[in-house]
């Protein structure tokens, strides 16, 4: 065995990374997660029960979630047997399950931990089921995948969930601090450079550690400034993954910033997609879809605008197009907002599904043939254009059907007229004798 750590430039006894050596060693070092591990906690509850139940931690990178799976084994009196989804399979689980199975008949209870199980498939997952209903282990899953969306409804209903929070800037200057306190010596940082390192972590503690042993490692003689330590350390991509969860919930904070009528937000919101590889033609469709579905009437440029972007785009390509979806973001959230039309035709689609296959009016129907004439197709249609005030009143809805008022305009920009006219008109109706 020494030979091998000498071959890879090592001792048996060389130290880890400092994220490693700093990995808390009871549940209340651990930082930023106080409310499952703080007084009072689920976690911590359980911890002091000496009594787990199956569990699913989702959360970002660098939150903890290891870490309080072990500690929790540890102070329940658990043994801790980890796997990773990753690099598992089938006979791996096989012999956990196994190895559970012994312990247990001897007294011992195992605490599972299998880590990024969302990368299980449905098979998989479901092989959990038995162990778990049996207590031969307790399942501790970790993931950062959203569990409704990648875990099999029948595990979770057998888990309960904890949400781990992303480090906000506390925790993570709490971090720094012990990796100060563990060297004996600052970071050799300016405080607006180390309120940048803090930035660049994201809120991920193990990616701020690295980072800062890269910091120790360098053994700078002056404190580095915000330039000099982005020369040090290369920038970060934001967590950003296209084809789950993040992807709907940025594209989902943006309609809603537009929909709020708030144009910062919703800048922030395009900058962070696009900063993280979104598709510019996908939030260009949302953008089209927003014109239409929130602003509808009281705006109705707003939907040539959209489809505008996205020519553009299609034209100009990156960088120079992303300003078209730019002008486009704050026009969507600048304008006047109706759903009316949205409403409207859910109602109208609502209200064609229920009456079928009404024929319409006949009055309102072209008679080509003598025929169709002699069966009253056409009779009595009033041109409108000849009518008074070029509306006649009359109904078109099918004979069979009352009238029904499926739009109501809100009275917002441009629909304040289309509302004027629709009163004058409904007036007009009612006064010609129509429903």
């Amino acid at each position: 065995m020494a030979d091998l750590f000498e071959a890879a430039g090592l001792t048996p006894h060389a130290p880890g990374p400092l994220a490693d050596r700093l990995r808390p060693q009871r549940l209340e070092d651990v930082v930023g997660q106080d409310h499952l591990l703080g007084e009072g906690g689920p976690i911590r509850r359980m911890a002091e029960a000496k009594r787990l139940s199956s569990m699913i931690l989702w959360g970002p990178p660098g939150t903890g979630k290891t870490t309080i799976a072990r500690l929790l084994a540890r102070e329940a009196g658990y043994e801790f047997q980890q796997l990773s989804a990753v690099f598992s399979g089938v006979a791996d689980l096989k012999k956990a399950f196994e190895q559970a199975r012994v312990r247990r008949a001897a007294g011992q209870s195992t605490l599972l931990f299998v880590d990024e199980i969302h990368r299980f498939n449905r098979a998989q997952q479901d092989g959990f089921l038995p162990f778990v209903e049996e207590g031969i282990v307790t399942l501790v899953g970790a993931t950062t995948e959203n569990p409704s969306f990648e875990l099999n409804g029948a595990l979770l209903s057998r888990c309960q969930v904890f949400v781990l929070k992303r480090l906000d800037d506390e925790a993570l200057q709490t971090l720094l601090a012990k990796a100060e306190a563990f060297e004996s010596r600052p970071l050799p940082l300016e405080p607006e450079a180390r309120q940048a390192l803090i930035a660049l972590a994201d809120g991920d503690g193990r990616y701020l550690l690295t980072l800062a042993e890269t910091l120790f490692n360098i053994g700078s003689a002056k404190p580095l400034s915000t330039k000099e330590l982005g020369q040090v350390l290369q920038k970060r991509s934001p967590a950003y993954d296209k084809d789950r969860e993040e992807h709907y919930n940025l594209i989902s904070a943006l309609h809603k910033s537009i929909r709020g009528s708030d144009p910062d937000a919703a800048l922030y919101w395009l900058a962070r997609m696009l900063t993280g590889g979104e598709d510019p033609l996908f939030i260009a469709r949302r953008l089209v879809r927003a014109a239409a579905e929130d602003i509808g009437e009281a705006d109705p440029l707003s939907l040539l605008i959209a489809n505008a972007a996205k020519e553009t785009y299609d034209f100009l390509g990156s960088p120079e197009g992303e300003i078209a979806l730019a002008q486009t973001v704050v026009h969507l959230a600048t304008a006047p907002k109706s759903n009316a039309v949205y409403k409207a035709f859910g109602a109208a689609m609502a209200a064609a599904r229920e009456t079928g296959s009404l024929m319409p009016p006949k009055h309102i129907l072209n008679a080509p043939t003598r025929m169709m004439k002699e069966l009253g197709y056409g009779k009595g249609y009033a041109y409108d254009h000849d009518a008074e005030a070029g509306f006649s009143g009359q109904d078109y809805f099918p004979d069979e059907m009352e009238r029904r008022t499926f739009y109501r305009p809100k009275g917002e920009g441009s629909e304040a007229r289309i509302k004027e006219r629709l009163e004058r008109w409904a007036a007009l109706r009612s006064g010609r004798g129509g429903s």
